[in-house]
């Protein structure tokens, strides 16, 4: 079992925590993260992207010459694609981009992404993570005694308003819970911290 020290929010190691075996320290499956990724970016797309055909431009009713004898082209409308002005072809349609991951490819992926901090010793586990007011400064001094002022991703077992919104307006930094982890936020962070309640709790719902 793969095991990692554990660490207050002054940045002093207290103690060590063994994490299970079949969540942080299985074979990592690039090609499954990649799926992952791709599915998440599709999913986040508005898909309200939209241009006019030939059909929906206004104007060119009327035949901009004769068909025969002038020496041109032969030309039906001003607005065909290749006139200033005309529709596009193939023009882009509001639709939507979801898609769902079977159940199992996405625990292979969350696993992968979780192993991946570990053996690239990028996980901070602490032994709690607690704020009594909504401060910044406060945040900012954590994630400086913990050496993790890159972009930085704090998960949650529960919702802490204090620390949701101390984090806030710190640039880099993103907080999450739990049931709303996702392999994209895993892999897009330098440094991920884990309170020692969520890591069980990310057992529990992966072992």
């Amino acid at each position: 079992m793969p095991k990692v020290d554990l660490y207050n929010v002054s940045g002093q190691a207290a103690g060590e925590m063994e994490l299970n075996d079949s969540i942080f320290g299985v074979e990592i499956n690039v090609s499954v993260l990649h799926e992952a990724v791709k599915n998440y970016l599709a999913n986040q797309r508005q898909g309200t992207q939209s241009a006019k055909t030939r059909a929906e431009v206004r104007g060119g009713g009327k035949k901009p010459w004769r068909q025969k004898g002038t020496g041109r082209a032969r030309q039906g409308t001003t607005r065909a694609p290749q006139w200033v002005g005309g529709g596009v072809v193939f023009a882009p349609k509001p639709r939507s981009y979801r898609y769902e991951l079977p159940k199992k490819v996405k625990r292979i992926a969350m696993k992968s992404a979780l192993s991946s901090k570990v053996q690239d010793s990028e996980i901070i586990v602490l032994d709690e993570l607690k704020m009594d007011s909504y401060k910044t400064k406060d945040m900012v001094n954590i994630l400086g005694n913990l050496n993790a002022e890159k972009k930085t991703l704090i998960v949650l077992a529960e919702k802490d308003e204090f620390i949701i919104r101390s984090a806030s307006n710190i640039a880099g930094v993103k907080t999450t819970l739990v049931n709303t982890l996702n392999v994209y936020d895993i892999l897009n962070c330098d440094k991920f911290i884990v309170s020692k309640e969520a890591v069980h709790k990310i057992e529990e719902v992966y072992a």
